[in-house]
């Protein structure tokens, strides 16, 4: 898969033999060129799209995705022809939620580019991608749609525990302690790692897309006016089931935010430390509006489980709640989401629904995917 910070492909190789519980063979993430992350990006934020453009970067993606796959089989000496299965999230380029009358009807959508065409015809291998649309046809909004992969494997039986992924966007999935996948509670907390490294991006002149380390964020400081006035956004106010995207938290609102910061004398670094416990923050407040009971654990994965300032902001913001990231119950924190759309794909050829309807405000659970079969008989 690839986040909506469009640095890279994200590949697993995933193992179900053992009962059905997922066991990670090979991981690896395989960046995106700076030419490729900018014809994202710029799609991705454009009012107007230019259609030649996305209809060409939809196969492009469809070659790097299978090329990942080929590469990390390889290096890890998995055998390409062992693999059953491809389940690939795609690339978000537009996330729309919210309904708008269209001709007379309510419509919401979403799209996700990669062409699973061409990874069934590069690799040979049966993929199941476009896993967000048919939650949107039954009524959700596509989103999230990893909690009941957290739910098979992270659910305890006498911990509450909260699921957070910090990506582009940060979203929660809170297992209470003994319940069943019905009981999930899950939605979009607002920003994750996205205002950070548009900040990191212009500040930087394009040389650098993240805060390494939150190196930048720990030689700034908070400045708690900005951060009062980010935190009055309409979003954090609204109930779930909801989600969010970079076109509520992307390139705009960063520009947006950086100005403003210049205009109150804050040096850049200051933005950037605002925005890291921006993100802290809105977790934690999240947690308070939208939790029916205080988590025993917060388990972190995703890119933002690897800055530490991120991390500490988060912590010190939750109090005595025990924070770790999913490496410290065995698995990849920087692996969980791909092994989580592996798991999707399995639900799906397995005709076995894999969307959460408590989530993602479906009216029912449903099938997830659409499947492109490797090869066919001859007429």
């Amino acid at each position: 898969m690839s986040g909506t910070s469009a640095d890279g492909v994200d590949a697993a190789i995933v193992d179900f033999s053992s009962n059905g519980a997922p066991s990670l063979l090979a991981f690896a993430t395989f960046p995106y060129s700076p030419a490729v992350r900018r014809r994202i990006l710029e799609t991705s934020h454009a009012q107007q799209v230019d259609l030649d453009e996305l209809v060409r970067l939809d196969f492009l993606l469809g070659e790097l995705f299978a090329e990942a796959v080929i590469t990390l089989a390889g290096d890890s000496g998995v055998a390409l022809d062992s693999i059953d299965l491809i389940g690939s999230h795609g690339q978000t380029v537009r996330h729309l939620p919210d309904a708008v009358r269209l001709c007379g009807r309510s419509i919401r959508g979403t799209l996700q580019i990669g062409q699973p065409a061409v990874i069934a015809e590069r690799t040979g291998i049966t993929t199941v991608a476009d896993f967000r649309p048919r939650d949107i046809a039954a009524g959700g909004l596509g989103a999230p749609l990893v909690p009941y992969a957290d739910w098979i494997m992270f659910r305890d039986k006498r911990l509450n525990r909260a699921v957070q992924n910090i990506g582009g966007i940060a979203n929660v999935s809170y297992l209470p302690a003994g319940g069943g996948c019905e009981e999930i509670i899950a939605f979009d907390t607002g920003p994750g790692n996205m205002v950070i490294d548009h900040l990191v991006t212009a500040i930087t002149d394009g040389r650098k897309r993240f805060d390494r380390g939150g190196r930048i964020a720990a030689s700034g400081d908070v400045h708690r006016q900005t951060l009062g006035r980010l935190m009055r956004a309409r979003f954090f106010r609204c109930k779930p089931p909801k989600t969010s995207g970079r076109e509520l938290f992307g390139r705009r609102f960063a520009e947006k935010l950086l100005k403003s910061t210049r205009a109150a004398g804050l040096n850049d670094a200051d933005a950037v430390a605002t925005a890291t416990d921006f993100t802290a923050a809105s977790i934690a407040d999240a947690y308070r509006r939208h939790l029916p009971a205080r988590p025993d654990e917060v388990i972190l994965c995703g890119g933002g489980a690897r800055n530490p300032v991120l991390v500490s902001m988060l912590t010190e913001r939750l109090g005595d709640v025990t924070v770790l990231t999913t490496d410290a119950l065995g698995v990849d924190a920087d692996a969980k989401e791909a092994i989580s759309f592996a798991l999707l794909a399995r639900l799906s050829v397995c005709s076995k629904a894999g969307n959460s309807p408590a989530a993602t405000g479906a009216s029912r659970p449903v099938i997830l995917g659409n499947i492109t079969p490797a090869a066919g008989k001859p007429l």
